[in-house]
């Protein structure tokens, strides 16, 4: 599916206005050719004029000019947030200009900036200018992670434009993976935002976006009502260039459904709307759109006319020098494989024609002899594009694989595995494990939506996440509404108890004081023991650190004989933070072949 929706999405988190009259337009390069001779005129004027500059002027020379000046004067003040807007701008000119690598270089050190000035609303923003860069790379997994960090952060700042614009972009990256109900979830929440701050263009994106999900839903009465509504605000303010994508997409819609006499009409609209407004690209997809209606329509000359079409506006698009150097040979080739097809079609129907002449056999051997070389031609071809593809795919599975890894195993575990294809199981003698559990768990997830049910679990153990890494633990997993992590591993340290602690009180902190009105609100039992595991991974599928032995068990225990709102601690872990902490006993209880244990409650105050 077509991504189109990013740049302007990237305008929209840099605070773009709506779309301007050609007044509008007029005054504000006036306007903006003002301040420049305002800021030379007083000798380098204050950092705040040339912030104004590149505020109104979306040139990409421009921005990387401006920005770079910003940068330096900044620097030279120690004022750590203009050096993060002038960064900012220098990776939005590379961005435009289409240099995506120099673009996150610069955004990068605009995030360094951000967090030297502790600028939240600034961290936020540049992360949903990443998470735009890599979706345009078409890197989904990490532009996935950084929609997350910037949603997070901006849901806690004032700027809803920002934040209705990062969701939005989060709902389309998995849009374009497929995950529609995810897509929808983002989609709906985002024009929400929209319609409260008044942002119709932004709303119009959202109706859009939602006809793509209906229509891939199968609901194209929906999706043809939701683009409707799309089309009808973006008119308003002249944004053509979604209004072709639409149009050519509910033309593909009606065409796989087989109504070609409504697929026509979209995708002749989407045409001629595109070459109105020269948006080459869009150009293309619409004469691509064309020639498979008419091929299916059995006008095989016609289609190979668009698609002719397709194949030069696409490489006027594809302005790469490699790219370029090959285009007329490229073309030239793909042309010829449709005028092959093309010609057997031809050829049949000439065949038929001349079934009752004496020279049947002798057309039938040309026939013959034309389908093998272009069944050779055909045949090299697919080998070729197949190779290319499969290299592709590796390189990016490799490069995946190596993150998910990552993701899965500590970093040291991680590079055993690689190197020798398999790990050493480790005992350490003394580390502190965690459990957590929320009380009436099951009998609150019959009463709620799998959705909220997901959401809430997802807002708690992502904070959860942020804890243990805060307080040097490894989370291993999750089990159901089970949360388990240990201090001490996998590298040995002293001060694992006390570093657990901390991380219990955090969690327990952290689930009363629950403020987002959809997520369910739970009580808590926490267990912690202290001991000696094993600590490994086992199998040769679907690889998973985790730890075993009586500490665990132990650990378990103590969550399970804990109440809601508790921390429960064994007498292990109490004698080694009872000076630090102040603690209650609370009794013993017996755990099979392992004796009686006693219990300490922690006094959370």
């Amino acid at each position: 599916m077509k991504k189109f929706l990013i740049p302007f999405l990237f305008f929209i988190s840099l605070n773009c206005a709506f779309s301007q009259t050609e007044m509008d337009v007029e005054k504000n390069i006036a306007l903006l050719d003002s301040l420049k001779k305002l800021y030379f005129q007083e000798g380098n004027g204050d950092l705040s004029l040339l912030e104004s500059i590149l505020q109104k002027d979306p040139n990409p020379d421009s921005l990387l000019k401006y920005g770079q000046i910003l940068v330096d004067r900044s620097l030279v003040d120690s004022d750590y947030k203009g050096t993060y807007y002038g960064y900012l701008q220098l990776g939005n000119g590379h961005v435009l200009k289409g240099e995506l690598s120099q673009g996150l270089d610069f955004y990068f050190q605009s995030l360094a900036y951000a967090e030297k000035a502790n600028y939240q609303e600034g961290r936020g923003k540049v992360f949903l200018a990443i998470a735009d860069t890599y979706s345009k790379s078409e890197n989904s997994q990490n532009a996935a992670i950084y929609y997350g960090r910037s949603i997070e952060i901006l849901r806690n700042g004032n700027d809803s434009l920002a934040l209705a614009s990062g969701i939005f972009n989060a709902g389309d990256e998995y849009l374009n993976l497929g995950k529609l109900d995810s897509a929808l979830l983002f989609t709906e929440e985002a024009k929400a935002i929209f319609k409260k701050i008044n942002y119709p263009i932004g709303e119009a994106y959202c109706f859009g976006n939602l006809g793509m999900i209906n229509a891939q839903n199968g609901n194209n009465t929906a999706a043809e009502e939701n683009i409707n509504k799309a089309i009808s605000i973006l008119e308003a303010y002249n944004e053509f260039y979604p209004i072709s994508v639409y149009l050519e997409f509910m033309s593909t819609i009606y065409l796989e459904s087989g109504d070609r006499s409504r697929a026509l009409n979209y995708a002749i609209r989407s045409l001629e709307l595109a070459s109105h407004y020269g948006l080459k690209d869009q150009i293309s997809n619409s004469n691509l759109t064309l020639s498979k209606i008419y091929e299916q329509a059995g006008l095989p000359q016609t289609a190979l006319e668009y698609y002719r079409k397709h194949i030069i506006y696409r490489d006027s698009v594809n302005n790469i020098s490699a790219v370029q150097e090959m285009a007329n040979l490229r073309t030239d080739y793909e042309v010829s494989q449709k005028q092959i097809e093309v010609d057997l079609l031809e050829k049949e129907a000439y065949i038929k024609d001349l079934q009752t002449k004496r020279q049947r056999f002798i057309i039938y051997g040309v026939v013959i002899a034309m389908v093998l070389i272009a069944l050779l031609a055909f045949v090299a071809y697919r080998r070729y594009l197949y190779e290319k593809q499969t290299k592709q795919i590796i390189e990016k599975e490799k490069d995946r694989s190596e993150k998910l890894l990552l993701n899965i195993l500590p970093a040291e575990t991680a590079e055993e595995l690689k190197e020798y294809g398999s790990v050493k199981v480790l005992r350490n003698e003394s580390v502190t494990v965690l459990f957590t559990d929320f009380k009436n768990f099951t009998t609150t997830a019959e009463n709620i939506s799998p959705e909220q049910l997901v959401r809430s679990l997802d807002y708690y153990f992502k904070k959860f996440d942020e804890i243990c890494t805060r307080n040097n633990l490894e989370k291993i997993k999750t089990i159901g509404d089970s949360y388990m992590c240990v201090g001490g591993l996998p590298k040995e340290n002293q001060t694992h108890p006390r570093d657990v602690v901390l991380a219990a009180k955090e969690m327990m902190a952290f689930v009363k004081t629950k403020s987002e009105d959809d997520i369910c609100a739970f009580e808590m039992r926490v267990g912690i023991h202290t001991g000696p595991v094993v600590a490994g991974i086992v199998g040769i599928k679907k690889w998973q650190y985790d730890i075993w032995g009586d500490t665990v068990n132990i650990a378990s225990r103590m969550e399970s004989n804990s109440v809601p709102g508790k921390i429960n601690l064994s007498e292990t872990t109490y004698k080694l933070i009872s000076e630090e902490f102040k603690c209650e006993y609370r009794g013993s209880i017996d755990i099979k072949n392992r004796g009686t244990w006693k219990m300490y409650y922690l006094d959370e105050s």
